[in-house]
């Protein structure tokens, strides 16, 4: 059965959208998902699903955070194959630099020609911006924390919608992805 990453957006980010690893964990289980995992406190799940289309899973997530916590977040979904290519495809391996100041984002789908040049627009600041596919990888150079660069409105500019993991989250990920395909 094909093991799946899961990634909600916003939550448990400042207050808002809480929802405690556990109670996730188990909504998962009710879905008939095996053996989901969580990792830190950002709504990521890796799990077992026959499902194979990923726009009805991630809607089947979306219903059932709803229907049970209130609030409907963006649902980001790649196969385990998916998130190897994308960190295989990182623009900064070949460089020295700190992993918790890379970023990758997630879109839900790639962006078209307007968000392709939309992007290109904000070259005027210190980060480093790749997009290739559905994976917007961002280098931060100062940290994410002191940047100007208006990320949080990327997705805006990209005319599609992500979610945002930092690269040791990213490669946890795949890794916790990986010992279940193998187990």
């Amino acid at each position: 059965m094909p093991v799946m990453i899961s990634m909600l957006r916003g939550v448990n980010v400042g207050g808002h959208h809480k929802i405690k690893m556990e109670a996730l964990r188990a909504l998962y289980e009710s879905l008939k998902f095996e053996d989901p995992r969580t990792y830190v406190q950002s709504g990521n799940v890796i799990f077992r699903s026959k499902e194979k289309n990923s726009t009805a899973l991630a809607k089947k997530i979306q219903d059932a955070i709803e229907r049970t916590f209130g609030f409907r977040p963006e649902v980001i979904l790649r196969a385990t194959n998916e998130l190897r290519k994308a960190i295989a495809a990182n623009p900064f391996t070949n460089r020295d630099l700190e992993p918790g100041k890379i970023l990758v984002t997630f879109l839900a789908g790639e962006a078209g020609p307007e968000g392709r040049a939309n992007l290109l627009r904000l070259k005027a600041h210190p980060e480093e911006l790749h997009l290739k596919g559905r994976e917007l990888y961002i280098y931060f150079p100062d940290g994410a924390g002191k940047s100007k660069l208006p990320w949080s409105q990327v997705e805006k500019l990209l005319q599609t919608t992500g979610t945002a993991r930092n690269w040791n989250s990213v490669t946890k990920m795949l890794e916790i992805a990986e010992e279940m395909e193998a187990g």
